[in-house]
C-alpha cells in the first residue's frame, strides 16, 4: 500500500469491469499518480470476483472486491452486521458500500464513483481533471433558473432534461453569472454518447432499448459551471468526485430492495442532500469535465419505465421537502441529520408511496449511526495487523 493512497475509487459492476483498465492508463498517460489510487469493486455472488481480482493484479493497481457475502463478511468483521440492510441487494445504491468502506479508512481524502457503462475520453486527464475542480479557488460560471433548477444540460441545444429533473421545473428561464469558488466538494463530470435520461424521456426521445435517439457531443458542454446557492441539480454517480467531509450527507438511497418498488433515484436524491448542505455550509458543486463517454447497453426502456414511475411523484416533491431543512448546520453531518428527521417524521399521504420517504429517513438515521460505528475502524485494524518494528539498540 502506498503511503500516498489518498483516492478510494467505487465501480458498482456486474458486467463490464473491464473498463477500469482505461481508467487506468488513462490515468497513466497523463502521469497521474496511480498510487494514489485505490478501487472497490462492488459486485454480486453470481460475478466473477477472481477475474476482478486478476485485473487488479494486471494493472499493478491496489484495490478489492467485494461481492454480496464479502460485505456480510465486512459488516460483521466491523462489529456493524446490524447496518448490512443499507446496502440494497442487486442495486446500484450499492455504491453507498464504497462510501462506508472510505470512512472506514482515514488515508481516503477523497472519493471516485466510476460506472461500469463510462469510459474517458483519452484527451482528458480524468482524475487529474476531477482532484484540480476539487481543488478550484476561483471565478466559474454560475447558473441559477425561475424554477429553482438548473439543467446540466443546459448549455446544449439538444433540450434534453437529465435523469431526476423535475417535470414541473421544465421550461425554465434560465440565468448565468460569474460566481468566486473557494470550497468546491464535489466534481460531477458530464457525458457524451447516451445522455442519463429517465425512461419517460427515453420514450419520447423515439428510443425503445433504454438508451436515446438524441446523442450528446462534446460540444454540448463548453464551460464548466455550478448552481447558484437555492438551486438544486440533478447529480449522477457515473462519473463523480468527492471529498471524504461529504460521506455523512451523501448516502445513495435503499432503492430496488423495497416494498414499494421505488427504484433510480439513489443518486439523484442524494445529490439533493449533497446540495442543500453544501449551500449552507457555503460550499459548491462543481460541473463540466472530465467528460466520460457513456455506452449504456441496450435494455427495454419500458423495463426501466417499470423501475421508475413508482418514484416518479415523490421524485417532484422530495427537493422541496428538504429546502428550508437544515437551516444552521455546521457540518455535513449535521445537516444531513435534519433533512433525516424531515423525512422520517414527515406526512406524504398525499403522493404516490409517500410512505417510501419515511423510509429513507430510518434508513438515513441508520446511516449516520453507521458511519459512526465504522469511522477509522479499517485505519485500526490495519496497524493492529501491522508487524511490530524492533526498537533501536
Amino acid at each position: 500500500m502506498s503511503t500516498s493512497q489518498d483516492i478510494c475509487v467505487v465501480v458498482p459492476t456486474i458486467r463490464e469491469y473491464e473498463c477500469l483498465r482505461e481508467y487506468v492508463a488513462n490515468a497513466r498517460h497523463h502521469g497521474f499518480d496511480t498510487d494514489r489510487l485505490f478501487f472497490v469493486l462492488v459486485t454480486e455472488d453470481f460475478c466473477d470476483t477472481d477475474a476482478m481480482e486478476t485485473m487488479l493484479d494486471e494493472e499493478d493497481v491496489d484495490g478489492v472486491v467485494f461481492d454480496g457475502s464479502a460485505r456480510e463478511e465486512w459488516f460483521a468483521d466491523h462489529d456493524a452486521a446490524e447496518f448490512s440492510h443499507l446496502i440494497p441487494a442487486a442495486s446500484h445504491a450499492q455504491t453507498s458500500f464504497g462510501l462506508l468502506y472510505l470512512w472506514a479508512h482515514d488515508r481516503f481524502e477523497y472519493g471516485v464513483f466510476i460506472d461500469d457503462d463510462t469510459l474517458p475520453h483519452p484527451d482528458e486527464d480524468y482524475f487529474g481533471t476531477h482532484m484540480e475542480n476539487l481543488a478550484h479557488e476561483g471565478d466559474v460560471e454560475s447558473v441559477s433558473s425561475d424554477e429553482s433548477w438548473v439543467n446540466v444540460l443546459y448549455q446544449s441545444d439538444t433540450d434534453l432534461y437529465p435523469r431526476g429533473y423535475p417535470y414541473a421545473a421544465m421550461d425554465e428561464t434560465v440565468e448565468t453569472d460569474t460566481e468566486h469558488v473557494e470550497e468546491v466538494v464535489a466534481s460531477q463530470g458530464l457525458w457524451t454518447n447516451v445522455p442519463d435520461l429517465d425512461a419517460v424521456r427515453i420514450l419520447m426521445d423515439g428510443d425503445l432499448q433504454g438508451q436515446a435517439q438524441t446523442l450528446t457531443e462534446s460540444s454540448d458542454f463548453r464551460r464548466d459551471f455550478v448552481a447558484a446557492e437555492g438551486q438544486y441539480l440533478t447529480v449522477c454517480s457515473m462519473n463523480l468526485a468527492f471529498r471524504r467531509e461529504v460521506v455523512p450527507a451523501f448516502y445513495q438511497l435503499p432503492m430496488d430492495d423495497n416494498e414499494w418498488e421505488v427504484g433510480r433515484f439513489d443518486d439523484i436524491w442524494s445529490g439533493l442532500f449533497l446540495k442543500r448542505a453544501a449551500d449552507e455550509l457555503g460550499k459548491q458543486v462543481y460541473n463540466g469535465g472530465p467528460l466520460c463517454e457513456h455506452n449504456k447497453a441496450p435494455r427495454s426502456t419500458f423495463d426501466d419505465l417499470a423501475n421508475e414511475v413508482a418514484g416518479l411523484e415523490l421524485n417532484e416533491h422530495v427537493w422541496e421537502v428538504l429546502d428550508g431543512v437544515a437551516d444552521g448546520a455546521d457540518s455535513f453531518e449535521a445537516a444531513f441529520a435534519e433533512m433525516a428527521d424531515a423525512l422520517a417524521e414527515g406526512d406524504f399521504d398525499e403522493w404516490n408511496n409517500g410512505a417510501f420517504l419515511n423510509h429513507c429517513g430510518e434508513y438515513m438515521r441508520d446511516w449516520l449511526d453507521c458511519l459512526d460505528r465504522v469511522e477509522g475502524a479499517g485505519t485500526r485494524a490495519a496497524a493492529a495487523d501491522a508487524p511490530e518494528v524492533p526498537a533501536d539498540d
